[in-house]
């Protein structure tokens, strides 16, 4: 304790107090009530000396605590539900530490998260990179015939059509999932949203001769950002398309009610596997019905984009078979 500036400050001037008390009662009181002043002044130190004795002990396993703290020990519980000064210290550092406690988990799922993406993105790019170097080396070959370089180059095109595709698809999902895109929500007609998301589809309808049909109000209205939302819807009718065989039919419905604006998007194909049901909007999964150039991400960045927008995506198998998307946009 004699190490603490203000102690020893306050030490000093207790000891000045006490000797003028004594001086004052032995000069005019006597000495009777010298020694009686004497003694509540030894009674008072020893009293004082506990006290401060046992707060600097409680101070001293809070600083041991803190250093735990520091060195990562997030489990250790000083909560105290005793009136007094201590006691409110130790459940507002408790308070503390569990908010210390739940940052570092959320730094460590985020760490995990980016590994594990930058291993998926690497595994991603490698395959087309492995094809592109193999057709590079047999158009070095000089005796090579047109046609087969024609075929070679087309390919290359091909798989460079499709790298440019993942890593514009890798970057806005990183994008979403780091919450750095800047939503612009506006006023729009929802049958205007869909169409727009139905027009770079048109060709591969075209040629599957599937029938594609737009239901409900027509004139309900979404407070979203266009762009991303024809973004979402683009991709779910993007995969009821490559899963209903030719001449099947895709329709789509809006509604509405008293909690949410809906759209769903049902399909006359094969319906999704129930072992795929909880895993389809996670990142790169791909379902036991997935075609080799799927690479699992379209899902995944539509739900992002529906949460990011307090809406969400359902799914599930329709009764008449095919598979149901649902996606709902809640009234805030």
């Amino acid at each position: 304790m004699l190490r603490n500036n203000e102690f020893r400050l306050y030490l000093a001037l207790q000891l000045l107090i006490m000797a003028a008390a004594l001086g004052a009662a032995l000069l005019w009181l006597g000495w009777e009530a010298f020694w009686l002043v004497l003694a509540a002044i030894v009674l008072t130190c020893i009293n004082f000396y506990g006290f401060t004795s046992w707060r600097y002990r409680e101070l001293m396993r809070l600083s041991q605590y803190l250093r735990k703290i520091a060195a990562g020990g997030y489990a250790l519980d000083i909560r105290d539900n005793r009136e007094g000064e201590l006691s409110i210290l130790k459940n507002e550092i408790f308070k503390v530490t569990m908010r210390l406690s739940e940052q570092s988990e959320y730094l460590l799922r985020d760490k995990e998260r980016m590994s594990e993406a930058l291993s998926d993105i690497s595994h991603q790019l490698k395959t087309p990179l492995t094809s592109m170097g193999v057709m590079l080396d047999l158009l070095k070959q000089r005796d090579l015939p047109p046609e087969k370089q024609g075929q070679f180059l087309a390919h290359l095109q091909q798989q460079l059509e499709r790298m440019e595709w993942l890593i514009t698809a890798l970057l806005k999902i990183s994008k979403l999932e780091a919450g750095t895109v800047l939503f612009q929500p506006e006023p729009v007609r929802m049958r205007d949203i869909v169409q727009q998301a139905l027009q770079p589809l048109e060709i591969p309808i075209e040629l599957k001769e599937l029938s594609v049909q737009l239901a409900g109000d027509e004139q309900l209205y979404l407070n979203v950002d266009k762009k991303w939302t024809v973004e979402a819807i683009l991709n779910i009718v993007k995969n009821a398309v490559e899963h209903t065989p030719a001449g099947g039919q895709i329709k789509l419905t809006m509604s509405q009610n008293s909690l949410y604006k809906e759209l769903t998007i049902a399909d006359s194909g094969p319906g999704i596997a129930k072992e795929d049901l909880p895993h389809l909007f996670k990142r790169f999964y791909r379902g036991s019905h997935a075609s080799e150039a799927s690479v699992g991400i379209g899902l995944a960045m539509s739900y992002s984009i529906m949460q990011a927008q307090n809406g969400k995506i359902e799914v599930s198998n329709g009764i008449a078979g095919g598979a149901l998307f649902s996606l709902k946009w809640y009234a805030k």
